[in-house]
């Protein structure tokens, strides 16, 4: 059986897509409908269902994009309040005893400390796409080498910057255009893909996690095999 993730503010699916390659059995919950999600879904209110401790128990590991409005400069804020959820998400992800993950953009207040960032270029992806990955405590993530980047990234929403060779990033109708060369992304819409992050990264990160949990379900299992043998 393969271990469960559930992956909070799910979106389109590009972080799920890669921890579902890495292996795991993805359930998705978002606030609103999300009819391109590749996997099980469900609409409900992301720390809702963290509350909900014995629905949370039955998965084995959980990965939250919080909303990264809050922390953008230029985006949405001036146009609705944006609130912050990675404070009161952190603080409900730390009351469960199983690995954990927060992605969110440069800005937004990880541990920095101890957050890793990944970078498309890491990857072979024709786009940059820094982002922040927290892990819980206990759990340590490793990157790979973040060399000096090689293309210079066309804020232009014209496709012939995209066929010039510069990267993307992917907003306005280069999205789907692009997306399935730059984000690894061939089944979203261009809202989508503006939000996304490339499933490359999750897969990355999601086999970390695996190793985890391969390595704790083993310990558990030796240490019950221990105890059979010791019983009187």
């Amino acid at each position: 059986m393969k271990p469960r993730l559930l992956d909070l503010c799910c979106c389109q699916g590009g972080a799920a897509r890669g921890y579902a390659n890495a292996g795991f059995d993805v359930v998705g919950w978002d606030t609103d409908p999300q009819p391109r999600y590749p996997y099980e879904f469900h609409q409900g209110d992301a720390l809702a269902v963290l509350r909900d401790r014995a629905y949370v128990q039955s998965f084995d590991a959980i990965h939250a994009s919080w909303p990264c409005q809050f922390f953008k400069k230029g985006t949405l804020r001036t146009v609705k309040p944006a609130l912050d959820l990675v404070t009161p998400g952190r603080e409900l992800m730390l009351t469960y005893d199983m690995p954990w993950v927060i992605e969110n953009v440069m800005e937004a207040s990880l541990d920095r400390a101890r957050s890793i960032v990944l970078c498309g270029e890491m990857f072979g992806l024709r786009t940059i796409r820094h982002r922040r990955f927290e892990p819980s405590p206990g759990l340590t993530l490793v990157a790979p080498r973040h060399e000096r980047h090689k293309r210079r990234t066309a804020h232009s929403r014209r496709r012939e910057m995209w066929e010039r060779g510069y990267h993307a990033s992917f907003t306005g109708d280069i999205g789907t255009y692009a997306g399935p060369e730059g984000m690894g992304i061939d089944w979203m819409t261009g809202n989508g893909l503006s939000e996304a992050i490339p499933p490359a990264y999750t897969w990355f990160v999601g086999m970390q996690l695996m190793n985890v949990l391969t390595t704790t379900a083993l310990a558990r299992a030796k240490g019950d095999q221990l105890d059979m043998v010791s019983a009187p």
